[in-house]
C-alpha cells in the first residue's frame, strides 16, 4: 500500500506543479501586456512588475491548477486502468482519497508559505517601483511607513489609511546650514478643501540654544503629501502577511475605522490553502466516473471548466459580498463550502 500511496502523491504533485506552470506562464505573458499597455513605465520596469505582481496571481490561481492537474493526473491513471488495479489490489476509494489528501496537505503547506513571505514581497517590490515612477526620489516607502522630502522638510508617515487620511505624522524642518529648526508631530492628518488638516500636535522648536514646546489643537499645512500618491502608498491587502493583516484590523476596529477590506484579505488568506484540498476532493469522483473512459483533451475541457468557474465564481462572490456588506468570512468561505457539498455529494453516487 505504501507504494501505491507515493505512486498517488507523485502522480498528484507533478500534474499541479505541471497546470500551475503553464497557468502561471500564461497569465505572466497576459500581465506582462497589461503592464506595457496601461503602466507607461517602460519595458524593462513593465517587465519587473509583471514578474513581481505575478506570485500573487500565482496563489489565487492556485486551487483551479491543483483542480486541473489533479483531474488530469488521475483521469490518466483511470485510462490505463491503473486505479482499477488499484481497487483490484483492495484499495478502497477512501484509500485512494487518503493518499490524495497527503499531497494535499503538502501543497497546503506551500501555498501557506508562498502566501505569507513571496507574494507580500513582490507586490511591495512592485508598488515601491511605481512610487518610484510616479514621485521620482521625494517619496520612499519601507513596511508602512512612509517617507517624504517637502523642501527644507522631512516627513514621516507611519500609516496612510483609506483615503486621504495619514496616522502619526512627523515633520522635521531644517534650516539652510542642514540644522534642525522644529519638529512637528500630530496624530492624525486629513486632507479637505486642498489643504491637510494636523489635528492633536506637538511642536518642538530650537532656536536660540532654547527648546520650546507648543501643542495647538490643529494646525493647516498647505503642503504635506501629494494626493495623487494615495493609490502608491495606501495600506494595502495585497502586500501583507496573514498576521499583519490581523494586526492591520485590530487597529482599524480600535479606531472606528472600516476594516471590511483587509479582513476579507485575511479570511482569503486561510481560504486559498484549504480549498487545494476541496479541489482535491472533487477530482476523485471525476476519475472513477466520466472521465474513465474519456481521452486527455476532454480531461482537461472538464478540469478547464471547473477550474476556471471556481476562480471567476470566488471572485464574483467575494466582490459582490463587500459592496454589500456580507460578512468577509462567509465571503471567502461561501465558494469553498458550496465546492465541498459539491464534491461530497458526486463522491456518495460512486460505489
Amino acid at each position: 500500500m505504501k507504494i501505491i500511496d507515493a505512486y498517488l502523491f507523485r502522480a498528484i504533485l507533478s500534474g499541479s506543479a505541471l497546470a500551475l506552470l503553464v497557468l502561471g506562464l500564461l497569465d505572466w505573458v497576459f500581465g506582462f501586456l497589461t503592464q506595457m499597455n496601461h503602466a507607461g513605465v517602460g519595458f524593462g520596469r513593465s517587465l519587473l512588475l509583471s514578474i513581481y505582481t505575478e506570485p500573487r496571481r500565482l496563489y489565487e490561481l492556485f486551487p483551479s491548477a491543483v483542480l486541473i492537474g489533479s483531474l488530469l493526473s488521475l483521469g490518466n491513471l483511470a485510462a490505463n486502468s491503473e486505479l482499477i488495479a488499484m481497487r483490484a489490489a483492495g484499495v478502497s476509494i477512501g484509500g485512494v482519497i487518503r493518499a490524495v489528501l497527503r499531497a494535499g496537505v503538502l501543497m497546503m503547506l506551500f501555498a501557506i508559505a508562498f502566501g505569507e513571505w513571496l507574494v507580500p514581497a513582490g507586490e511591495r517590490l512592485a508598488q515601491s517601483m511605481l512610487l518610484q515612477a510616479k514621485a521620482g526620489s521625494s517619496v520612499a516607502t519601507q513596511g508602512q511607513n512612509v517617507w517624504a522630502k517637502d523642501g527644507n522638510e522631512y516627513i514621516h508617515i507611519s500609516r496612510v489609511i483609506g483615503k486621504q487620511l495619514l496616522n502619526g505624522i512627523t515633520i522635521y524642518a531644517v534650516k539652510s546650514d542642514n540644522r534642525l529648526h522644529s519638529i512637528t508631530h500630530a496624530t492624525t492628518a486629513s486632507y479637505r478643501n486642498d489643504r491637510w488638516v494636523l489635528k492633536q500636535v506637538v511642536i518642538t522648536r530650537f532656536a536660540n540654544g532654547k527648546i520650546t514646546l507648543e501643542r495647538p489643537q490643529q494646525i493647516v499645512q498647505a503642503q504635506l503629501v501629494n494626493p495623487d500618491l494615495f493609490g502608491f502608498l495606501n495600506t494595502r491587502p495585497e502586500d501583507m502577511s496573514a498576521m499583519e493583516l490581523f494586526q492591520y484590523m485590530s487597529y482599524l476596529r480600535a479606531n472606528n475605522l472600516d476594516d471590511s477590506r483587509y479582513a476579507l484579505a485575511f479570511w482569503q488568506r486561510l481560504a486559498t490553502p484549504l480549498s487545494a484540498l476541496v479541489m482535491l476532493i472533487l477530482a476523485v469522483p471525476f476519475a472513477f466516473g466520466s472521465l474513465r473512459t474519456g481521452g486527455g483533451g476532454q480531461r482537461l475541457f472538464v478540469g478547464v471548466i471547473l477550474g476556471v468557474g471556481f476562480y471567476f465564481g470566488n471572485q464574483l462572490i467575494t466582490r459582490v459580498g463587500l459592496i454589500y456588506g456580507v460578512p468577509p468570512f462567509f465571503s471567502a468561505f461561501v465558494p469553498l463550502l458550496l465546492v465541498g457539498l459539491l464534491s461530497l455529494a458526486i463522491l456518495a453516487r460512486i460505489r
